[in-house]
This record gives C-alpha cells, structure tokens and sequence, in this order.
C-alpha cells in the first residue's frame, strides 16, 4: 500500500522536529543542571524524559548557542507556561495589577443622603 502524499509531508515533519528538538535539548541538558526552572524538582538519568526545554521567547527556532532563550522545566510546569501564554494571547494581560483601579463609588454622596431623611 502506497503511503499518501499527506503520510509523507507528516513523517517529514515529525522528522524535523525531533532532529531539531535533539539539538537544543542535548546542549541545554549539558549547559543546565536537571532542575525545573520553577518548581526545583530534580532530575535523573531515570526520568530525565519528563524535564522539557521551554522557549522564553516561544519561538523554537531561536536557539542561541549561549542558550539564554531556554529553561528546563518538568512537563507539568511547562504545560502551565504553554497554558499562561495562550491566555495572555487570547485574553491579554489579566493580572490585578495590570488591570485599572475601581473608579466607582457606591457610597460617595451617602452623608448627604442620610442628613436629608
């Protein structure tokens, strides 16, 4: 059975990323302690599968050889990361601090009010 044309342009790119990812994650593995970067679990030759190269900038094509676009993070810190950016690109930034103070007064004139009765 001949493979599909849309088989072939999937394995290829299956391909690419696991050639690209091999690069960039060998040389942070030997420039990085196997630490999460947030939540400082540690890691071993054992389950060093579960520890990701995150992408500061989320653009994981740049690979600087200093590799200060990259941070180990374990798979469940990474999903969260993955998950903020995604909120942040579809929400904007939706921290208290970035948001702007109550303007309004449910009280203000309520002296008054009461002085009157």
């Amino acid at each position: 059975m001949a493979t599909s044309k849309l088989d072939q342009v999937l394995a290829q790119a299956r391909e690419y990323k696991a050639s690209r990812e091999q690069g960039y994650r060998e040389r942070a593995l030997k420039m990085y302690p196997w630490v999460c970067g947030r939540c400082a679990r540690e890691f071993t030759h054992k389950n060093l599968s579960e520890l990701t190269v995150h992408h500061r900038d989320h653009n994981h094509d740049n690979n600087p050889s200093d590799g200060s676009n990259w941070e180990l993070l374990c798979l469940y810190c990474h999903d969260n990361e993955h998950a903020r950016f995604e909120e942040l690109v579809q929400y904007g930034d939706t921290r208290e601090s970035a948001q702007s103070a109550a303007t309004y007064s449910p009280f203000a004139g309520l002296k008054d009010m009461l002085a009157k009765k």
